[in-house]
């Protein structure tokens, strides 16, 4: 008997203690504005785009359905083709179980006064429980659309951000008389941190620069706009390439998380004369396919941004002759994996610039390395975002050529 109340004790314990966690945080207050603001902001949401004054032009018995129709529309419409079709399906499957439970019809009589009038109405006969299952149906459709307009909200704010995110990146090819120019990335999520830049410098030299903030999504994204911000103010300063890298790790060290680094490769190439000078701080090495066929690699300099604030970086000199190729990626190009798990590796990557170095469009160039990325991963997502930067000197400069970006979209 005693083994019996200790076993109740302990059971009435782990209950309590389950009830304490699973209501941390509720109030009377929250639970209120679920049913007012947060369903009247949904409800505005998903029924803006239907048209009051057609609506009030139909007949009353039309309107309700006209308008359940129009905010069904507009709640399904924003889920993937399969979500759209799973949710009908569940819909169509809950209807049919409630009809399935009908169990016939009898009259209900409506009191219209209190003592002799009646009115006869027609009855659905349900089995018992039936208006339970009904309001938990009816309120876990509720909590699926607040979820579906949070979201859906979070999404507006988020392609916003990605809108200013592609703003702040050069866009089209870019061209500097003997020197051509060209990136594009795509994001693993609506936002993310891997990030480039081609900056002409008051000299002739022109910087590229390609980074990679640790991590993915909106968090990257915010110190990816932060690190370019700092690496365009310290480019009006006039620094070389490796204090220029000293200064921004510390500014990088100060301002940013102790939990985020990047990894960048800076270069600065001379147009005239193919001078290049780079500084890898912990990105994979720039790729340099010369004419003749060979491939350098830039992988000196020193540690990711942002580890220590006393980090020195070094430099390394090459020449980038006509015909040369250089570029530059993140490590979702080789780390891009397809459903068996192989990774797409450097020398997929290898493989793809040796077939179109002689290609003198960059920009079909960097969409053919982006599309068969993709091709490789299938229908796997990718765990990262995918970014590259090529540079090439061509072997004879396009007549009257003038400095600046191309009407080329990417």
């Amino acid at each position: 008997m005693a083994d019996n109340k200790s076993w109740a004790r302990d059971q009435a314990g782990r209950i309590r203690d389950f009830y304490n966690v699973y209501t941390r945080g509720f109030s009377a207050e929250e639970f209120r504005r679920l049913f007012t603001r947060d369903t009247r902001d949904a409800y505005r949401y998903f029924s803006r785009g239907i048209d009051r004054e057609e609506l009030a032009q139909l007949p009353w018995w039309e309107r309700p359905v006209v308008f359940l129709r129009g905010v069904f529309l507009a709640i399904t419409m924003k889920m993937s083709p399969a979500r759209r079709v799973l949710f009908a399906i569940a819909l169509i499957a809950g209807f049919v179980g409630l009809i399935s439970m009908l169990r016939g019809f009898h009259t209900a009589w409506i009191p219209i006064d209190p003592i002799v009038l009646r009115f006869p109405l027609p009855a659905p006969i349900w089995p018992g429980g039936t208006g339970w299952l009904l309001l938990s149906i009816v309120t876990l459709i509720l909590l699926v659309l607040l979820e579906v307009f949070e979201r859906l909200s979070l999404k507006n704010d988020l392609e916003i951000a990605r809108d200013i995110q592609q703003a702040m990146l050069p866009r089209g090819l870019y061209s500097s008389g003997g020197l051509d120019a060209f990136g594009v990335t795509r994001p693993a999520n609506t936002v993310g941190g891997d990030f480039y830049d081609i900056l002409p410098l008051p000299d002739g030299r022109v910087v590229v620069a390609l980074g990679d903030v640790a991590g993915k999504g909106s968090p990257a994204a915010l110190l990816m706009a932060l690190l370019l911000a700092m690496l365009r103010t310290l480019l009006d300063e006039g620094l070389d390439a490796a204090p220029l890298l000293s200064r921004l790790n510390v500014q990088i060290v100060r301002h940013a998380p102790s939990s985020r680094f990047i990894t960048l490769l800076f270069v600065t190439v001379n147009p005239a004369t193919g001078a290049l000078v780079a500084v890898n701080a912990g990105h994979l090495p720039g790729l340099i396919r010369r004419r003749n066929g060979d491939i350098d690699r830039l992988s000196e300099g020193g540690i990711a941004l942002g580890m220590f604030d006393n980090s020195t970086y070094t430099t390394q000199t090459t020449t980038l002759e006509p015909g040369d190729l250089l570029v530059l990626y993140s490590d979702g190009i080789t780390e891009a994996e397809n459903p068996s798990g192989v990774p797409f590796d450097e020398e997929g990557l290898l493989t793809l610039i040796r077939a179109h170095a002689a290609n003198p469009d960059l920009a079909d160039v960097g969409r053919k390395i982006l599309k068969a990325v993709e091709h490789h991963a299938q229908d796997v997502r990718f765990a990262d975002d995918l970014t590259v930067l090529m540079v090439r000197r061509p072997e004879e400069p396009a007549a009257g050529s003038k400095e600046g970006y191309s009407t080329s979209k990417q």
